[in-house]
Formats: C-alpha cells, sequence, structure tokens
C-alpha cells in the first residue's frame, strides 16, 4: 500500500479514503461541532495527502498515523482560518440570526452534557495536550501511532496524555458547575416574574 500511494495509484487513494475517512471525519466533527466542516477537512485531508505522497516511507503496516498528522495540520489552519472568519462577522452589523446546528454531533453521543462541556474544557487546553488526547482517546490512536502523527516521541505522548486527561476531568467539571449555575441562575430570574402573573390572575 505504501509504494502504491506514493505512486500515485487511484485505487490505492480509494481503499484509504474508505478505510479512514470515517475517523478523520469523527475528528474534525467532534473538535469542531461542525459536521459540515469536518466534511471539509475530510476532502482537505485526502487532497494534501495526494499532494505529499512521494513523501511516505516504507514504515509500518499502516497509513492511519501518516493521514492522522496530515489531518491534525489541516484542522489546525481551518480552525485559524474559521476564528478569523468569525472575528470579520463579528465586526459586520447584525442581522437574523441563522439556525445553529452544532450541537448535533454532540447531541448524538453518550453524555451530551459531559460531551459540550469537554469540548469547552478542550479549548482551554495546550493545543500539545489537546491533540494527543484527540488522536488516542477519540480517534483511538496508540502511543505509537500519534507519536508518528504528530512527529514527537512516544514518551511525550504518554506524558501528554497523563496531563490532558487529569486536566480536562478539572476543566470538564469547572464547565458543568458553570452551565449548571448559569442555568439556575436563569430559572431563579424567571420565578418572580411567573410570581406575579399567577398574583394578577388570582386577583381578577
Amino acid at each position: 500500500m505504501h509504494a502504491r500511494v506514493r505512486d500515485g495509484d487511484p485505487e490505492a487513494f480509494r481503499e484509504l479514503f474508505d478505510a479512514h475517512a470515517r475517523l478523520i471525519h469523527g475528528y474534525a466533527a467532534r473538535w469542531t461541532g461542525d459536521r459540515a466542516l469536518a466534511e471539509d477537512v475530510v476532502s482537505l485531508t485526502f487532497l494534501e495527502a495526494w499532494r505529499l505522497r512521494g513523501r511516505v516511507r516504507d514504515e509500518g503496516t499502516d497509513l492511519r498515523p501518516w493521514l492522522m498528522g496530515i489531518a491534525v495540520n489541516v484542522l489546525r489552519n481551518t480552525t485559524r482560518a474559521r476564528r478569523r472568519y468569525e472575528a470579520a462577522l463579528s465586526r459586520m452589523p447584525p442581522r437574523n440570526a441563522e439556525p445553529d446546528f452544532s450541537d448535533e454531533v454532540v447531541g448524538r453521543m453518550a453524555d451530551a452534557e459531559r460531551a459540550a462541556a469537554a469540548r469547552r474544557a478542550l479549548e482551554r487546553m495546550r493545543p500539545g495536550d489537546r491533540e494527543v488526547f484527540m488522536l488516542c482517546v477519540w480517534s483511538e490512536l496508540s502511543h505509537v501511532e500519534a507519536a508518528s502523527a504528530l512527529g514527537i516521541r512516544e514518551g511525550t505522548v504518554r506524558t501528554r496524555l497523563f496531563r490532558a486527561r487529569a486536566r480536562l476531568r478539572r476543566l470538564a467539571d469547572e464547565e458543568i458547575a458553570r452551565e449548571r449555575a448559569a442555568r439556575a441562575g436563569q430559572l431563579h430570574s424567571d420565578r418572580p416574574h411567573r410570581a406575579v402573573r399567577s398574583s394578577e390572575g388570582t386577583s381578577r
């Protein structure tokens, strides 16, 4: 497979896409919360893989680490571009709100509240720790594969993953507590209005 990809064999790239497109999409969708953007990341990843095919080395039995390394870089660039775009939009005059489907992906996960909190918590982590966590935990790469994808040592992956797990648990708990406190505050602020309406109805 390595030699076929390096030689630009279209059938090899089709096999590569069939084997790993879903993995890359899940990785991007979980990080961005945007299914359409995740599809763009998949497309860009394979376009970049085609461009870089000559760099494939005959190492390992699977090209997954090589592809995920490309996906990580694509997602970095896509995320930066998205932030610039959103910053530009924020400076424009307001318009009618468009529906936001970003929670659709998160909502399909087992624990929607904690998943959303985890995503917010991930944004507060060091980029290196975040990428290791996403590759090893969300995309289920081994430590060796993650090290290959990121171009770092396996020991560095282990250290970052240990640190990321501990920090993520703490940050996610903080995010959940903050969200619940905000909801409780909103509920409390609504109660006087309901009480007033109730008393008005009784007086009539």
